[in-house]
């Protein structure tokens, strides 16, 4: 890949006709580094933010090498470019083969489920193997959540004991319970709050469990959404630990991946058209904008104008816009607002921050269109959880926001996390 200072460096050199992703490593890094130091347990990424061969690469290198695969696809991407980590095969629903190949090709022998069908169908493909650790996915609360992960997967609350207790019996090695408190968790207690739930079916069950894993839900930021900071979530965490009915050598897990990759990426798109507000652009919500346009997240932006030398990032005052993707679908529309100067015309770029999750992971070829290039910037991201640059962009429509309720730009750190006790 190719190496920019800045995305503005790359307008400068060529105008680029297709998209462009840009890769920053660093970001990545820091953030690895981020959750090593402060969870007190087991990190394991979860592929599906941000499968780009970079980041897993990246984040092994920086100390991460355990992953959270949701096909066997992605336990093929791990194995080639991470040899030797460890992964947690966590989709509750997977095929026979791929459970079978995952075993026994890979070495895979965490696997999730929240059926007793699931868990024969594991225990059938692996040949009745006694070595699995089996992770029993939990259904809890999403509240504190931006989008809610809890009607498709997890146990309910009646029915986890006798699961459990299935579990516990039927391998010699580790069992545990996991859950997903939502993506984009803006509650740091929502965690404590699922833990206690997980605390009380197994006292149920009278079972002891030897993993806790909460899941991902680890927050980024974004414009309108200013999540605590990221040492409340690892501190709430820490006290709901603290507080559930395990042993003294429980395993705690986490499986991050919003936290880990959202502000390592970013996207360069080129202005096609402009309609009064509406700005039409090569890449939309078939390629790398399907939050901007599904979930409707106004993402921060930067506009670039001009050729050469003589390209430059155009400041002024903002006013609002929304974005429309290049197939011919009507479906193609992220509404943003997304503040930009006014003024902004066809063959302008911009570029659209915060988008290493779910951004080139969800790219289609609908319409011939989502091819993207790759790119690596060395600035910062346009906002950081730890420290890499300002906690915000600020936009007219965050003051009107303030106006309305208080947003706290920082917070002092919460107290230390019980040490556990024995059970």
């Amino acid at each position: 890949m190719q190496k920019y200072h800045t995305p503005l460096d790359l307008v400068r050199e060529r105008s680029p006709e297709r998209p462009v992703a840009f890769a920053r490593p660093d970001a990545v890094a820091v953030a690895a580094r981020w959750f090593q130091d402060n969870f007190r347990g087991d990190v394991f990424y979860a592929v599906k933010a941000n499968p780009s061969p970079w980041v897993i690469e990246t984040l092994f290198a920086n100390g991460v090498t355990s992953f959270d695969v949701a096909s066997i696809a992605e336990v093929e991407l791990v194995a080639k470019h991470a040899p030797g980590a460890r992964m947690a095969f966590m989709h509750p629903v997977k095929s026979r083969r791929a459970i079978a190949e995952a075993y026994a090709r890979h070495g895979v022998k965490t696997f999730s489920l929240d059926t007793h069908e699931e868990l024969q169908k594991i225990l059938e493909a692996t040949g009745g193997a006694k070595d699995l650790t089996l992770m029993v996915r939990m259904a809890v609360s999403a509240e504190g959540a931006t989008y809610s992960l809890s009607g498709k997967f997890g146990v309910p609350a009646h029915e986890a004991p006798s699961l459990l207790l299935a579990a516990r019996a039927a391998t010699q090695g580790k069992m545990g319970v996991c859950f997903h408190v939502g993506s984009q968790c803006m509650r740091p207690t929502a965690y404590q709050a699922a833990m206690a739930q997980a605390s009380r079916a197994i006292v149920r069950a009278g079972v002891m469990v030897d993993i806790v894993d909460v899941g991902g839900g680890f927050p980024s930021i974004y414009p309108g959404m200013m999540p605590p900071e990221m040492s409340e979530y690892a501190d709430s965490i820490q006290r709901g630990f603290a507080d559930m009915m395990v042993h003294e050598d429980t395993e705690l897990w986490c499986e991050p991946g919003r936290a880990l990759v959202a502000e390592a990426s970013s996207i360069l798109t080129k202005v096609e058209l402009r309609k009064g507000e509406a700005l039409y652009l090569n890449d939309g919500s078939y390629g790398s904008l399907f939050d901007a346009a599904h979930v409707k997240w106004p993402f921060p932006v930067k506009l670039y104008r001009g050729e050469g030398e003589e390209a430059h990032e155009v400041k002024g005052a903002l006013k609002p816009y929304r974005f429309y993707g290049p197939t011919c679908d009507s479906l193609d529309h992220m509404p943003g607002p997304f503040w930009l100067p006014d003024g902004v015309q066809e063959g302008d770029y911009i570029e659209i921050g915060m988008l290493g999750a779910y951004g080139v992971a969800m790219t289609t070829g609908f319409n011939g269109f989502g091819d993207t290039e790759t790119a690596v910037a060395g600035d910062a991201p346009m906002a950081s959880m730890f420290g890499l640059a300002g906690r915000m962009i600020r936009t007219p429509r965050d003051v009107q926001e303030d106006d309305r309720k208080v947003v706290r730009l920082s917070r002092p750190k919460g107290a230390a996390g019980k040490k556990r006790r024995k059970r």
